[in-house]
């Protein structure tokens, strides 16, 4: 089986077929970071933080890299606000992604380059592309003539007449057409700068990602991703930037996931439901928060809201409640002895079929459900009599070895202090020794803990309440 991926540029599923044999090059378009990241970029930290995982998972070697915008008109803007530096208010907000991301199961980059410490080859880039006649100077802005590159549309599927300027695309006196960006602007009164060959100023928004793809990862790389939302005009300008300087396809497959709705609405500051993360994580298992993403193909549009979000945590600990109960079974039975090949067989199964679903654009939804199958299969095998070591480990390992593809965990809240671990203990002991007043006492004194405990036929298992 191969891996297939939905390629925004081709508008098809295709074959991936890396540039170097079991290796895979990716970038991903990180955020500016000049506030707490809201909901909208947690979905493609998970994504993408899946797909890396799945690559990993299948055996290959990526070479991950995300950016930081650490210098922008937003970040000017909350610098003045507040009173601080923009490198005082970008530091505090990487931390702070670190933090929510983590919290989320993203594993870090591999690289997370930053505008701010690439300054010379996005410079070196631009007059590459002044160089070759693809950009110009006008009154210390550069810009970037958007019709040399003859392809520039491909990306949206969009002729250059047709398109319209996007958001972050700036309209100014200075550019000869409206459809050319800015790669330099020139510093206003008080603002951040860096010397260039144009005067003093600071990058634009696109350049950042090409100079830093090239420096990090090559002049072609095998995937480009981000959210549905930079497709134009971010990832369209980037394709013409690089393809102008490289003389290269600039990335082989390109990933976009879809939006975010709060509430069936489109999530706005003006409608007031903007949502972070920094908040959301702190009323909810941040693993809550990344099954619900995952519930969905990261290429459908996901609606969020409280509701959703809790209507799904029912199905998380259904699938933890099974797992824990492989394990106390595999801890406490007695008749561990028959090795059942028709159950090894069918669990070893569902590897396969997690396989499958992921193989096809990375279909998480898909994958879900197997793991929903496989806890289904799980609690069936449980219900026997004579169970098997063999078959009760197989089962251990495939949820592990499944949920860890997905950045998912199965166990939280595993460490308890030593004072609740000997009440449990003795709790158990209580029961086998039917003295079940006792049983009840410790079962109370633990409640008053927080810590609610349910007798099953597996053993005894605990949750906080």
């Amino acid at each position: 089986m191969s891996i297939h991926i939905y390629n925004t540029l081709t508008r098809k599923k295709e074959e991936f077929k890396p540039i170097e044999e079991n290796k895979v090059k990716m970038y991903v378009c990180g955020p500016t970071v000049y506030n707490y990241i809201h909901i909208g970029n947690a979905r493609p930290a998970i994504v993408f933080d899946t797909v890396r995982r799945y690559f990993e998972f299948r055996g290959y070697d990526v070479n991950f890299v995300s950016n930081f915008t650490d210098v922008d008109d937003k970040l000017i803007k909350a610098a003045n606000q507040l009173g601080e530096d923009v490198p005082t208010i970008a530091d505090r907000f990487i931390d702070a992604y670190f933090e929510d991301v983590s919290a989320l199961g993203c594993k870090q980059a591999n690289v997370h380059p930053r505008v701010t410490e690439n300054i010379d080859i996005i410079i070196d880039f631009i007059q590459a592309l002044v160089d070759k006649g693809y950009a110009y100077e006008a009154g210390g802005d550069v810009y970037y003539k958007t019709r040399e590159f003859t392809e520039y549309g491909k990306l949206s599927h969009q002729s250059i007449d047709e398109l319209r300027l996007g958001t972050r695309i700036e309209v100014g006196d200075k550019k000869r057409d409206a459809l050319d960006f800015v790669l330099w602007k020139g510093a206003k009164e008080g603002e951040i700068f860096w010397e260039s060959p144009w005067g003093n100023g600071r990058p634009g928004w696109h350049i950042e990602c090409s100079a830093m793809a090239k420096k990090y990862l090559g002049d072609t790389i095998d995937i480009h991703a981000g959210g549905q939302d930079l497709a134009f005009p971010h990832h369209e300008n980037e394709i013409a930037q690089s393809e102008a300087v490289n003389g290269k396809t600039f990335a082989n497959y390109w990933m976009h996931n879809g939006y975010i709705n709060i509430d069936n609405e489109k999530m706005s500051k003006s409608l007031g439901n903007f949502v972070l993360v920094h908040d959301i994580i702190k009323e909810h298992d941040p693993q809550l928060i990344r099954f619900f993403m995952l519930s969905v193909h990261y290429r459908h549009p996901i609606n969020y809201s409280v509701e959703l979000l809790e209507s799904t945590r029912n199905g998380l600990e259904r699938l933890r409640t099974s797992y824990t109960n492989l394990k106390h079974r595999a801890l406490s039975s007695t008749n561990l002895t028959t090795n059942d090949e028709e159950w090894l067989a069918k669990v070893k199964e569902f590897r396969t079929e997690f396989i499958r679903s992921m193989d096809d654009d990375f279909n998480t939804a898909n994958a879900v459900s197997v793991l929903f199958e496989l806890s289904k299969q799980a609690n069936y095998y449980l219900q026997e009599k004579n169970t098997s070591d063999a078959v009760i480990n197989t089962f251990i390992q495939e949820f592990v070895v499944l949920f860890g593809a997905l950045g998912l965990t199965l166990e939280v809240d595993e460490l308890l202090d030593e004072e609740i671990e000997a009440l449990i203990e003795k709790r158990i002991q209580a029961r086998k020794n039917r003295d079940f007043a006792l049983s009840d006492q410790i079962r109370d004194e633990l409640k008053a803990k927080n810590i609610i405990l349910e007798d099953t036929p597996q053993g005894t298992r605990w949750k906080r309440g």
